[in-house]
């Protein structure tokens, strides 16, 4: 007879997707935030498989890997993680994720003692020895982790515990190929063979085997591994559960035929072990499982997603962090949503125009037009953040479509608009040669005010302010008024009558404000007249110190996302 040799077991290496790592920062940013426990997830492993060089011809071996992606955190009701996986020869595992909040937390984790308390949930499971435990259970993961979401760098240790089996189990009837056509069908990752092609389940060993001699006793495992000498991880449990559950069987399982089921065929061996096991004992044996980085050492992996993403969605994502990280802690109520689907309309696109915009921005408003009838001069892109010099050659460009197109060159994600549209303005009489483009302006300033969900006014002149007042009260819109003076500011919200029911407008029934928040005119006691024709040059244009013009537009727009959450 040949001299024994030990069984050999290759370890399961983990393969995450890219997917895994973007699900992951939603569920950070959407549901975890600061929440570190630990979150349910799942993995699966295929058969082992033997292709051939394309260069050489040679047989080439493909192990499996536990596979984790954007689908590991659909637990499936009534199954959580052990779902059966929905692709044939997959196998799944059940696992947890511990993400840490910081780095630091994530270096002074105690992994001896992470590892430690599966190894004694594996142990619970082979002492209990439970109908319904599964090679699964026998076998839960660990991945503990620090996104860091400014960099998209994704630290990582995965742990597959496996109880150390000693004396171990040791082949006393070499590997060779073998041929089961009872297994062609399997799709289970374990199962218990007996002659005649009988099968049960790896629980019902003390039953199934009660009366089959130790030499016909079959283990078939559906092995990850391709080593012609070496069975997959997932096996090592299984052997342990097989030696050390409680059981009256006699003889006990000491000797056994494994068959390792592989993608395109089967190899067996006969293992046993030198001698046979104190199943009374309850001292849990020591837990190994932690896997070692690419230097080939233990130690935690880093996966750099930035280089793989696209700029634009890096953008959206940057975006939403910083106001994500608001809900964590300080703000848990924030409806960012809301927010973000909010279509503003900027009837101006001068200096409190390009404030405005730039705010919004900041605030994740995808939706933004701007209205402006004139055209970029010398003296607007030290003061107009939207603009710069170039803009302002050969005549200047058109306002609106310069800080349209300004908007999108700062974050490509925002659907911005620039139209250019003059408003018709109390005190300032049209001529007859105007009244068709007048009306045309009319007319597309009045589908616009339908297209959108707040108006800002952000005009030069103060009866500029007169129509869209009222087509903003007439039509239930927000209306956010913004004016500047020398060292003051002005930022109101448009209140509407009492009879009006506009959800994002209209105060509770019992509010004290219900009917009596007022406009920008109500006080007046004449309509708009002609602010403009007669002036000299400091009276026409707004004299205000340039850090005003900031300070009211952030404050319009604040004002805005507070009405919103209310």
């Amino acid at each position: 007879m040949a001299q024994s040799a030990p069984l050999q077991l290759l370890p399961l290496p983990t393969s995450i997707s890219p997917s895994f790592w973007h699900r992951l920062t939603s569920l950070k940013l959407h549901h975890l935030g600061l929440d570190d426990k630990p979150v349910p997830i799942k993995g699966c492993y295929s058969l082992g498989k033997t292709v051939p060089d394309k260069l050489t011809g040679d047989s080439v071996g493909i192990s499996g890997a536990l596979e984790l992606d954007e689908g590991s955190f659909d637990l499936d009701v009534g199954h959580g993680a052990s779902a059966p996986s929905p692709h044939p020869d997959h196998f799944v595992l059940r696992g947890v994720l511990r993400n840490y909040n910081t780095i630091e937390e994530f270096k002074r984790a105690d992994k001896a003692k992470l590892l430690s308390d599966l190894g004694d949930q594996i142990w619970a499971a082979v002492r209990d020895s439970s109908p319904e435990t599964t090679l699964a259970d026998l076998n839960p993961f660990l991945m503990i982790t620090f996104a860091d979401l400014k960099k998209y760098r994704y630290y990582y240790w995965c742990a597959l515990p496996a109880l150390v089996q000693k004396p171990g189990w040791e082949i006393v009837e070499g590997w060779r190929d073998c041929d089961e056509p009872a297994l062609e069908q399997i799709d289970t990752s374990v199962i218990l063979l007996r002659p005649g092609g009988v099968t049960a389940s790896l629980h019902a060993f003390k039953t199934f085997w009660a009366q089959t001699p130790p030499k016909e006793r079959t283990l078939v495992f559906s092995d990850p591994s391709s080593h012609s000498n070496a069975l997959g991880w997932p096996a090592r449990n299984a052997l342990v559960f097989l030696a050390h559950s409680p059981t009256t069987l006699d003889p006990p399982v000491r000797r056994l035929r494994i068959i390792s089921r592989r993608e395109s065929k089967q190899l067996s061996c006969v293992v046993q072990l030198p001698e046979v096991v104190d199943v009374a004992s309850p001292a849990r044996p020591a837990v190994v499982g932690w896997e070692k980085n690419g230097a080939g050492k233990l130690g935690p992996r880093m996966a750099d997603l930035a280089p793989l993403m696209d700029p634009t969605r890096l953008a959206d994502q940057a975006l939403d962090l910083n106001l994500q990280l608001m809900r964590w802690r300080i703000l848990p109520s924030l409806d960012l949503d809301k927010v973000k689907n909010t279509r503003c309309l900027l009837l101006g696109a001068g200096t409190l125009g390009c404030y405005v915009a730039r705010t919004l921005m900041a605030w994740g408003v995808r939706k933004i037009t701007l209205v402006d009838s004139s055209t970029v001069s010398f003296s607007n892109p030290v003061r107009q953040p939207l603009f710069e010099f170039e803009d302002s050659l050969e005549g200047g460009k058109p306002k609106a479509a310069a800080a349209a197109a300004a908007l999108k060159r700062i974050y490509p994600g925002v659907d911005a608009t620039g139209v250019s549209l003059s408003v018709p303005m109390p005190g300032h009489p049209i001529p007859p040669s105007s009244l068709e483009s007048v009306r045309a302006d009319v007319i597309k300033l009045d589908q616009l005010f339908e297209e959108h969900d707040v108006v800002y006014l952000l005009m030069d002149s103060r009866e500029s302010r007169w129509l869209p007042t009222v087509m903003g009260a007439a039509k239930e819109k927000l209306v956010i008024n913004v004016a500047l003076g020398f060292d003051t500011f002005l930022a109101m919200r448009h209140g509407l009558p009492p009879s009006s029911d506009a959800p994002i407008l209209a105060p509770s029934p019992g509010s004290p404000f219900r009917g009596k928040l007022g406009c920008y005119y109500c006080n007046d006691v004449v309509a708009p007249q002609d602010s403009l024709t007669d002036r000299t040059l400091d009276q026409m244009c707004t004299v205000t110190r340039p850090g005003i013009a900031a300070i009211a537009s952030a404050t319009a727009v604040e004002l805005m996302v507070s009405v919103l959450q209310h």
